[in-house]
C-alpha cells in the first residue's frame, strides 16, 4: 500500500532575497525527506563544498 504524503508546492518554497530566487534549507530538507532535517542538508554541502558554486548558499541576516 502507498503511503500518503503531504503534497509540497515547490513554487511556495521559493523566496526572493537580495534580488535572487532562493530556497530555505528547511524546505529542501522537506523535499528530500531528510530524517535529520536541515542538519542533513548542511552536512551534505559541507562534505561536498567543491561541488557547489559560491553563490549556491548564503546565510541570511536577522533583518532579512
Amino acid at each position: 500500500m502507498y503511503e500518503l504524503k503531504e503534497e509540497l508546492n515547490i513554487e511556495n518554497m521559493i523566496y526572493e532575497i537580495r534580488g535572487k530566487q532562493v530556497m530555505l534549507d528547511s524546505d529542501l530538507a522537506k523535499l528530500y525527506e531528510c530524517k535529520n532535517g536541515t542538519k542533513d542538508i548542511n552536512k551534505a554541502v559541507k562534505r561536498n563544498i567543491e561541488r557547489f558554486p559560491k553563490n549556491f548558499y548564503f546565510q541570511i541576516t536577522e533583518e532579512e
